[in-house]
């Protein structure tokens, strides 16, 4: 049987997921529930376009002269990409195939057993800490972090490089404390090479209007520059 993934749609010229230029697949479905999700029409696993590895690399071929001088490579996104590991890593494995570098944008809730394979072919992974603690956690999300903390550790003991990405929205995820106790965290962590601070938006609203969903943060406001330095500092444990 050919396998297939489900993907919501790709960009040619990323520049914000990874190093260089990217071509970036936004796979289809996701677990989580975040209350600020900026890709909403990404959550139905059943929704999207089916596509064969295959396919994908044919699609990342015809940037590849821009990917290569620039040091960039693909990143896979969603969504949620651990959905569809085995699908995601045989991208990755052909994509390494023609020499290029492999990042995966996750939320980290996945079973390790059933992400080995993937990671094997993964170059750099784009991990999102939603929250540090459990029942703040689960109030964003709707699930718990204690699978997205063993997948961190997980990453780490098999040597695989991490940029961390925390998306600061205040009134949820921006209590100091909280990010100490991040920061505490991402200590435990040896490969971690970055930390990224994403500043909340409600770009993504129309999004659930769309589709005749509630918004839940409506009216909250982004972040101002220095809070998101502040909580850069705290993060890095500075």
């Amino acid at each position: 049987m050919t396998l297939k993934g489900r993907i919501h749609s790709f960009e040619s010229f990323g520049t914000l997921d990874g190093p260089g230029i990217r071509f970036v697949v936004f796979m289809q479905g996701c677990p989580l529930r975040c209350i600020y999700c900026h890709n909403r029409d990404t959550w139905d696993v059943n929704a999207g376009s089916e596509y064969t590895p295959r396919q994908v690399i044919d699609e990342m071929m015809k940037y590849i002269d821009y990917i290569k001088v620039s040091g960039g490579g693909i990143t896979v996104t969603g969504g949620e990409p651990v959905l569809q590991a085995d699908f995601v890593a045989e991208v990755f494995r052909l994509a390494k195939e023609q020499g290029v570098h492999t990042a995966l944008d996750t939320n980290g809730f996945a079973d390790i057993e059933k992400v080995e394979r993937l990671i094997k072919y993964t170059d750099l992974v784009l991990l999102d800490i939603k929250h540090a603690r459990e029942d703040k956690h689960k109030i964003i999300t709707g699930v718990s972090n204690e699978k997205i903390k063993r997948f961190a550790l997980y990453l780490s003991d098999q040597g695989v490089p991490i940029w961390i990405r925390y998306v600061l929205v205040p009134g949820y995820t921006d209590d100091e404390d909280d990010l100490k106790m991040a920061a505490d965290f991402i200590k435990k962590l040896k490969t971690v090479e970055k930390i990224e601070v994403l500043p909340y938006h409600n770009m993504g609203a129309y999004k659930w209007e769309k589709l005749g969903q509630k918004y839940m943060l409506e009216g909250v406001k982004g972040p101002s520059a220095q809070e998101v330095e502040k909580a850069k500092r705290i993060l890095s444990g500075k």
